[in-house]
């Protein structure tokens, strides 16, 4: 028998995780929603999902996995509403990028006798500088070779931290456990930051006189650098997720400003040798290399103390029934 996953929001995040797992489709039932009919049609009909529900509780009430692929801003809401209609024993997973806040709307919103495990997930390097959004940008490969946190509420068994490993592994990714407090931290950096650091370029420059002559010569670097706030999230979530984790938030623009004012003051000393800046192109340059090539995944990526991967596949959630579709 199959077992369910109901995917909630099928941008790109949530199409890809319904295409990597389309392979077992004999096996695990793919069922999709979201809040724009013609979004679900559309992902359906790229194969992303089995089944479409326009009935966000009934989309859940038989479902073993629920994962949450929402903007931060409807996520509170969303738990509020499936609550009540989750089955005993289900699995609620969400990618939003502040881990503690949704932890407590969990504990609110979710009934006892099912579980929650944040997920921070990240793309695979071949995806890695693509700036697409939405279904469009959508791959059953997106994850493939990148490494997601993990974050299991206090009360999740062992059992069920081996599932979402599990199904981790079944779309090409590896787990990297932490707890929301540490996840916070990460993420005010390397998610909120940019995405207000592309904020702030577009303030000072669209809303200076001449950007409308200007904007037609804007390129790569300009469209690049923006992209870190239009790729993904609405405005409303980028908004909310800064407020949700201010205290890193703040120390992290602090970082920022300091850093940016000390460029400043180089330049106007025209300082031809400023360190600063090939410290930071060289760092960067390395990051790079290594976040394409993934060389990091076999050795860091952390392990449960349980048995292999292919003997825990054949004992657990996804047990025998998960096997890849023959391609003929």
């Amino acid at each position: 028998m199959a077992r369910q996953i109901t995917i909630i929001g099928l941008g790109q995040i949530g199409a890809s995780f319904g295409l990597a797992l389309e392979q077992y489709k004999s096996a695990i039932q793919r069922v999709g929603h979201d809040k724009k009919p013609e979004a679900a049609k559309a992902a359906q009909a790229r194969g992303a999902v089995d089944e479409i529900n326009y009935n966000l509780p009934a989309s859940v009430r038989n479902a073993d996995l629920v994962l949450l692929a929402l903007p931060f801003s409807e996520i509170e809401s969303t738990l509020e509403i499936i609550g009540p209609d989750l089955k005993e024993g289900a699995v609620v997973m969400d990618t939003a990028p502040v881990k503690g806040l949704v932890a407590e709307w969990a504990s609110r919103h979710i009934p006892a006798g099912r579980s929650y495990v944040g997920l921070v997930p990240s793309i695979g390097p071949d995806h890695l500088l693509n700036v697409g959004a939405g279904l469009s940008a959508a791959r059953a490969n997106l994850f493939h070779e990148s490494v997601f946190l993990v974050c299991p509420a206090n009360n999740v068994s062992e059992s069920t931290v081996k599932l979402v490993t599990d199904l981790l592994q079944l779309i090409g990714a590896g787990p990297l456990f932490s707890d929301a407090v540490e996840a916070d931290s990460v993420m005010a950096a390397l998610h909120t930051l940019p995405q207000l650091m592309a904020l702030a370029l577009m303030d000072a420059t669209m809303n200076q006189p001449g950007w409308k002559e200007a904007r037609k010569m804007a390129g790569r670097p300009f469209a690049l650098s923006a992209a870190a706030a239009l790729y993904h999230d609405e405005s409303a979530s980028i908004h909310d997720a800064a407020h949700a984790n201010k205290d890193n938030v703040a120390r992290v623009l602090g970082n920022a400003i300091q850093s940016l004012t000390a460029l400043r003051e180089s330049i106007l000393a025209s300082n031809p040798e400023d360190e600063r800046i090939d410290e930071a192109y060289y760092s960067g340059l390395q990051w790079l290399n290594e976040r394409l090539g993934a060389d990091w995944i076999s050795e860091e990526v952390q392990k449960i103390n349980v048995p292999s991967f292919g003997d825990r596949i054949a004992q657990s959630f996804l047990g025998s029934w998960v096997r890849p579709e023959r391609k003929k």
